[in-house]
């Protein structure tokens, strides 16, 4: 058997793997050991996991990924969501939706200091979901928004997945962070729209909140500037160089924890709780870069990922044609496992044919990262509607039903970034130069 035969065999073992329920991690790591076994024999694919394992967990710049996760954490444990979400809800809590644009706002915020997609879900379901509850808002409507709006943790930096995607194709985490700004915003203001279509169409579904005093709006923006300023300190500091990536996590998880111990909401629960989340979360990631480092040197013998490449430029299809593919394939990958898992397993393939087709490689992080935020959210697994489902315990239906409006304002930012890529690139093109 040739080498590329090899290569698809693991693959199907991988997937088959995967389908039992073993995790993506050790999926890649089995896959990539028996086939480079097979091909070079068992000393060279025994010397390939150690070497992948010790310079995975020994990477300097690897450092990045659990600081911006403990950032995440300190935030979430800490009282630094509740008082955004208050102080959102007085500026819109008293317009038709006001509650669910709210969320919108405030989620958006949080995210902004928080590296952890996943903590932004458990966040504000149990932050959010009792206050429309409370206002007697429709399930669907509240449990939507907060599947839906959560899903922009995969762009809207400090993004794990961005610096992971940064990472594995050598690109700078600097410029993919002031790529995702643009359409974050675009993608919560679509969010926004949808909820003031639905509830001109639906108004018994949310009704109104008391309106705040201009005195109590005023009294709320404090709190967003704080979170303004840190953002501003840990995205502007990696456009101007002043300092690396793990540098600004570390001055951003610093911050958000002196933020927390000024104002007596640090603990040894909320200390203890944050490290072993982070803990817990940055393993997990780090396993799963090693994994594909292992799978991704088998690839390579195999010659897969350049056979792709070249196969899928020489298609008789435009380029657009072959990135239409791509995206549709990242798609389904997202909605069948884990959006960073399938993003570690699948670039390694396709970044060389998107390369090779003169896609911009920043562009390209974005693109696929709002593809899986769809994907995210779509069965069978839809890994945001699972966890707020969990946490809520809310049938599975009734989130579903939510959360088809916000899909398509998520469909129709991504036709908008495939067709207008400055939208990703105008940005970091101004701030730091063309790359």
């Amino acid at each position: 058997m040739s080498e590329a035969q090899i290569g698809i065999y693991m693959i199907i073992l991988l997937l088959i793997l995967f389908l039992t329920g073993l995790e993506m991690a050790y999926c890649m790591i089995i896959a990539g050991f028996f086939g480079f076994w097979y091909l070079m024999g068992f000393l060279p694919a025994a010397n390939l996991i150690i070497k992948d394992f010790f310079d995975t967990f020994t990477t300097y710049s690897y450092t990045v990924i659990p600081l911006f996760i403990l950032m995440g954490e300190f935030a979430s444990n800490s009282n630094i969501a509740k008082r955004l979400y208050s102080g959102a809800h007085k500026w819109f809590g008293h317009i038709p939706g006001g509650l669910a644009m709210t969320t919108i706002v405030g989620a958006t915020a949080f995210k902004a200091m928080c590296g952890s997609t996943l903590a932004t879900v458990g966040t504000f379901s149990n932050l959010a979901l009792p206050e429309m509850d409370r206002y007697k808002y429709s399930k669907e409507l509240s449990t939507g928004t907060i599947a839906s709006v959560s899903t922009l943790g995969m762009i809207l930096p400090p993004s794990t997945v961005l610096i992971i995607y940064g990472l594995e194709v050598e690109q700078s985490i600097g410029r993919l962070f002031i790529a995702g700004i643009v359409p974050s915003i675009l993608i919560a203001l679509l969010m926004m729209i949808v909820v003031a279509g639905w509830v001109i169409i639906k108004p018994n579904i949310a009704p109104r909140a008391e309106k705040s005093s201009w005195g109590e709006r005023l009294a709320a923006i404090p709190e967003a500037l704080l979170i303004l300023i840190v953002f501003a300190i840990v995205i502007g500091g990696m456009i101007t160089g002043f300092f690396s990536p793990t540098e600004a996590g570390t001055i951003g998880t610093v911050a958000i924890f002196i933020l927390a111990l000024v104002r007596k909401e640090v603990n040894k629960v909320m200390f203890l709780n944050s490290i072993k989340a982070s803990l817990k979360t940055s393993i997990m990631v780090l396993m799963l870069i090693a994994g594909s480092n292992i799978f991704g040197h088998f690839l390579a013998i195999t010659e897969i990922p350049m056979k792709a490449a070249e196969w899928a430029s020489g298609l008789p299809l435009s380029g657009t044609l072959i990135m239409i593919v791509i995206i549709i394939i990242y798609l389904l990958g997202g909605s069948i496992m884990d959006d960073l898992a399938f993003m570690v397993l699948a670039t390694p393939i396709f970044f060389p044919t998107a390369i090779k087709l003169g896609y911009d490689p920043i562009w390209f992080g974005i693109l696929i990262c709002v593809t899986l935020m769809i994907g995210g959210l779509i069965p069978p697994i839809a890994i945001y509607v699972f966890i707020l489902g969990n946490i809520t315990g809310l049938p599975f239906k009734i989130i579903y039903k939510g959360v088809l409006p916000f899909l398509l304002s998520l469909v129709f930012a991504l036709i908008l970034l495939f067709v207008f890529p400055d939208i990703a690139l105008w940005l970091p093109n101004l701030l730091m130069g063309k790359g």
